[in-house]
């Protein structure tokens, strides 16, 4: 069983970065935080350390969250689990610490899922797979990158885990991949063997994407959407799951109209 299956119509609720709209972003606060609101799954983002552990942060550098303007590939893990990662987003999480993903694939319960996204190149590959050996969770766990190289390399390696080319709609992806439509990102994502699509949810597309990607066997997930009226229309175009930053008010919301 993979992690990110449809039931009853209906779309799962991602939570992205964990619930980065009440915690820390890609902290435990904000993973366990999500699970106690719900969500179907928790989205994390990766990237590899100096001495080759897998952590859980979005950005290249440490500035932002944990006040230290260096690159995550230029530290250890022992000089990440230094850093102050909660402060920023309130006084009541000073402490919080940069988690490995193996921390956070700990927190993941029976019948839910990790959606795991690789900010890396594919060196980071080989590692990430043994921590999800590691972990006993490997079942459980999504892959989903920018990196269209990556995501290929990551099905390649790892033909069991459901995987998912992300893609924003931007003007350099435009230009990268020739102004993909509908068509072209289907062809895409199937010559490279992958389960579907992650895209941003403003871009252009209609009900035809998703039903173009069920036609080939796979399926489309969206990010990253807070908005209840946006959340339905997408869930009525067939979407399989809707990344958010607030996955309980997300839910409510949908719930209280079905």
């Amino acid at each position: 069983m993979t992690a990110l299956l449809v039931v009853a119509m209906s779309a799962q609720i991602i939570a992205h970065r964990g619930a980065s709209y009440d915690a820390p972003e890609n902290t435990l606060p904000a993973v366990e935080l999500a699970w106690e609101q719900g969500a179907d799954a928790v989205e994390v983002d990766v990237f590899l350390t100096k001495d080759g552990q897998v952590v859980a942060i979005h950005d290249e550098d440490t500035k932002r969250t944990g006040g230290v303007d260096k690159k995550v590939e230029d530290q250890t893990l022992a000089e990440l689990k230094a850093l102050d990662v909660g402060s920023w987003k309130d006084k009541k999480f000073a402490g919080t610490r940069i988690p490995t993903l193996e921390e956070v694939l700990a927190t993941v319960p029976t019948g839910k899922g990790l959606v795991v996204e690789i900010k890396d190149d594919d060196a980071i590959l080989p590692e990430l797979e043994r921590a999800m050996g590691r972990s006993g969770k490997r079942a459980q766990v999504t892959l989903i990158s920018f990196g269209y190289g990556v995501m290929r390399e990551a099905k390649r390696r790892m033909p069991d885990v459901p995987c998912y080319w992300l893609y924003g709609f931007s003007v350099g992806e435009r230009l990268r991949y020739g102004n993909p439509g509908p068509d072209r990102l289907v062809a895409l994502a199937k010559a490279a063997g992958l389960d579907g699509l992650d895209v941003n949810y403003k871009g252009a597309f209609g009900a035809d994407l998703p039903k173009k990607l069920a036609d080939e066997g796979m399926k489309l997930l969206v990010y990253t959407v807070n908005d209840p009226e946006s959340a339905r229309r997408l869930e009525a175009n067939g979407i399989a799951g809707l990344t958010t930053d607030r996955p309980a008010f997300l839910r409510d919301a949908l719930e209280a109209v079905d």
